[in-house]
């Protein structure tokens, strides 16, 4: 019988142990439910979550592909915005004293309390959650691109300037190319953010329109007391944030596999 190569048998003892753990914690849940009789508004037990997925199917289908056309969105925006960013700032001392602090704020403010004045300005639609999504996204994207843009080997630039590349060159050639692991890392912070921050904005805009994300399902489920439904919809951006950083993930070994590796060799 062929050996199984080592790669393989990592991957498939990962997958088997987060199997038996999400096995205990379901046994448990059950259990702990039926112990201490708990009404179903209170904490329902995973078969009637799971009825209740069932019976909302095609609701919950939607709703996740709407909050995932607007993660997604919010995402690739924070990307382009934040290596821009990311870029002046590493050609730009002045600059990026004055503004960066701008970019932290934008973290440590609650995203609660912007939601109300984006929907003020931009009212109740897709376009306010993709901006709240992009906001929440920005930090980590623009953090961690100008540390792999100003993190160049000192040999590697040496080099280059000895080779008369100028400013321009070097930016191309060396610090955006090392820098590229540096956005994925970022990218893939994000890309769970980007889950909480549409939802987080769908509970605002679902408000006040017939937009219907999971963020929206959640709020309506709430009010209606239908605990069963609302655990399935928490379950549901669980997976769209999974899915999400997997995709990165993906990108990342296979898309940009050649940045990644001309990154490792100059860093």
């Amino acid at each position: 019988m062929p050996a199984i190569p080592s790669r393989l048998r990592e991957t498939l003892t990962s997958v088997g142990l987060v199997f038996m753990v999400a096995c205990l914690a379901l046994a448990v849940w059950e259990l702990t439910v039926w112990h201490f009789e708990l009404p179903k508004a209170l904490l329902p037990t995973p078969r009637q979550c799971w009825v209740a997925a069932v019976a909302e199917r095609q609701t919950l289908f939607l709703a996740t592909l709407s909050t995932g056309a607007a993660a997604i969105s919010g995402l690739l925006v924070s990307v382009v915005i934040g290596s821009s960013l990311a870029i002046v700032f590493s050609q730009s001392r002045s600059l990026r004293l004055a503004l960066f602090p701008y970019v932290i704020l934008l973290q440590t403010v609650p995203i609660v309390a912007i939601a109300p004045l984006l929907i003020i300005w931009s009212g109740y639609t897709f376009r306010t959650v993709v901006i709240v999504t992009a906001i929440v996204c920005l930090f980590p994207i623009v953090n961690s691109m100008t540390g792999g843009l100003l993190g160049t080997k000192q040999d590697s630039a040496d080099l280059f300037r000895l080779y008369g590349a100028g400013r321009w060159k070097r930016l191309w050639r060396l610090q955006i190319p090392s820098s590229i692991s540096y956005l994925m890392l970022g990218t893939k912070t994000s890309s769970g953010l980007a889950v909480i921050g549409a939802i987080v904005a769908e509970f605002f805009v679902g408000n006040g329109t017939t937009y219907n994300g999971l963020g929206s399902l959640m709020t309506g489920w709430t009010v209606m007391v239908k605990t069963d439904a609302l655990v399935s919809a928490v379950f549901a951006s669980a997976m769209l944030g999974l899915l999400m950083f997997g995709a990165v993930q993906l990108v990342s070994a296979l898309v940009l596999r050649r940045w990644t590796r001309f990154a490792s060799a100059v860093n």
